[in-house]
């Protein structure tokens, strides 16, 4: 491909990143957009209404797992019970909304692990400590693992992914593109259970509600498969930067950065790392004592038990005797996770003076939870309305006869949702935004195909990462900009192209190749979480 070639195809490129950029922006807020969905359901509910619109489905009974034959009509909330229903459980839909517990308790912990710096420190350290020639994987793994941080991973490990490359002889761009690529690209993916997985499954089991009552998703809903992601994205995005990215950027000849990474971890911060280690393994020991003797606190007491076998005529599977630490406790253990390491951690690295600082740190992280609770509230009402008139349920059915009669279902069904999500994540931001507005409607019709909520979820997770890192209108973009135009080798070659032509090979490889990944997973027949399975 010659010069003058690939010149034409960026600047057609630019050109069109500029249109999506300008449509994208004409796009209401989201808390608009679900008011608009609020207003717009009621409306339907009562034209659906006149006009007798209903559905025959088959249901699985969560009492008896029958299978009943139901017929649902959709509901007029244009009446007067549909408008004292609306207005009575305007608090209710809020506070019992399930993604509201889990995020706000979640961020706690995660808040003063951040606010003493031990999430800034252990990332430093993970990439600081690398091997030369195991660096890109390093910058991608700690990217991938950086997004339980919150977004401390675009503000410390991006820049510093360009410094470490540099150190080494490298192209800084091609390190800021590694970091990228494993912050945003690999979002879902982790070792550990992180803040967005309460946060999805909350808003999975609003979801599944609509057509299975009382079902629960749990945050480790989707672990496994998450789990074995790190290393296909740590793998696959290490690959893309060394044989890629890198050559395509070829020899820096920029301004250089003399920092010596020796001195990026401090004698305080080493003495709160080491402090935060042993409270984390003290943590670690406790919880397991609460978990795996027979008489363990989380565990099903012989009383439980035997009344679960004679309610569910058979015997409980290790997931349903962990029921108590898994669905119940989970959260809550999760941010004692982070707190007890952070706090140790600010006490041995000085960053926490008094117990003002701590909750200093707690009330910082609340406040950045600010926009999330408004999406919530309002989010929650359009739940509300969605599930009271039924229309939910009679798209769910429609669409899946739809599918049935064209023959998509099952698996490619998901795969069609991990591609539809990529689309729409170009033009929408937010994992949870999208999810609040597709959820209601995928879900159930998933569902009526015969996969399980979880696996919906996973698919839409997929779909939701792979496009983060090539779009303008996510909030860090303007900012990855930012940070690589201090290694803008000539004035004006700097722009959003240049980083859209160097994240598209990690996008469309994340995309395809993890899509594969769901299917051959599938077809294993491997369980996507703990006591998870794919198929109603």
């Amino acid at each position: 491909m010659s010069t003058k070639s690939a010149t034409k195809k960026m600047s057609f490129f630019e050109r069109f990143l500029n249109f999506v950029e300008v449509t994208g922006n004409k796009l209401p807020h989201p808390v608009a957009m679900f008011f608009g969905f609020f207003v717009i359901t009621i409306i339907f509910s009562m034209i659906l209404s006149y006009t007798g619109v209903s559905v025959n489905y088959k249901e699985i009974s969560r009492t008896t797992g029958q299978v009943i034959e139901k017929t649902t009509y959709v509901q007029n909330l244009l009446t007067r019970s549909g408008i004292r229903g609306i207005f009575g459980s305007t608090v209710k839909n809020f506070t019992g909304h399930a993604a509201l517990g889990s995020i706000v308790v979640a961020m706690l912990g995660v808040g003063l692990a951040e606010g003493t710096g031990l999430l800034n420190s252990i990332i430093k350290k993970i990439v600081i400590s690398t091997p030369k020639q195991l660096v890109s994987a390093i910058v991608v793994f700690a990217g991938v693992m950086s997004n339980i941080a919150s977004d401390a991973g675009y503000v410390v490990l991006i820049p510093l992914g360009a410094v470490i490359f540099l150190s080494f002889g490298r192209h800084p761009l091609a390190g800021i593109a590694a970091a990228f690529a494993g912050v945003s690209g690999g979002f879902s993916a982790n070792l550990l259970i992180g803040t967005t997985d309460p946060l999805l499954g909350g808003i999975t089991t609003s979801a599944a509600q609509i057509v299975l009552p009382g079902y629960s998703v749990t945050p480790t809903a989707n672990f496994f498969f998450m789990f074995a992601s790190t290393f296909f994205i740590t793998a696959v995005g290490a690959w893309i930067t060394d044989k890629v990215v890198e050559p395509r950027l070829g020899d820096y000849n920029g301004p250089k950065v003399d920092i010596n990474l020796n001195d990026q971890i401090s004698p305080e911060e080493k003495k709160g790392l080491r402090a935060a280690g042993l409270a984390t393994i003290g943590f670690i020991i406790v919880v397991l004592l609460m978990v795996i003797p027979e008489n363990a606190i989380f565990r099903l007491t012989p009383e439980e038990i035997t009344k679960f076998i004679a309610e569910n005529n058979r015997e409980p599977g290790t997931m349903e005797i962990l029921k108590p630490f898994f669905s119940d406790s989970i959260v809550y253990i999760l941010m004692l996770a982070f707190f007890i390491p952070g706090l140790a951690y600010g006490v041995a690295a000085k960053t926490v003076k008094s117990h003002k600082d701590v909750i200093k740190s707690m009330t910082k992280a609340m406040a950045s939870c600010g926009q999330v609770l408004v999406i919530i509230f309002v989010s929650a009402q359009f739940v509300y309305v969605f599930s009271k008139s039924n229309i939910g349920i009679v798209i769910a059915v429609k669409l899946a006869d739809v599918l049935k009669d064209l023959g998509i279902s099952g698996i490619w069904a998901a795969v069609g949702l991990i591609f539809l999500t990529a689309f729409v994540n170009l033009f929408i931001g937010g994992a949870s935004s999208k999810w609040l507005m597709l959820s209601p409607v995928f879900i159930p019709m998933f569902v009526e195909l015969g996969l399980t909520p979880e696996y919906t979820q996973l698919a839409y997770r997929i779909g939701d990462s792979t496009t983060n890192i090539i779009s303008p209108l996510m909030s860090y973009f303007p900012i990855i900009v930012g940070f690589a135009s201090k290694y803008e080798e000539k004035e004006g070659s700097m722009g959003i192209g240049t980083i859209i032509a160097m994240m598209l090979p990690y996008s469309l490889v994340f995309l395809i190749g993890w899509s594969i990944m769901f299917i051959a997973w599938t077809y294993l027949g491997l369980p996507i979480g703990p006591g998870v399975s794919m198929f109603m």
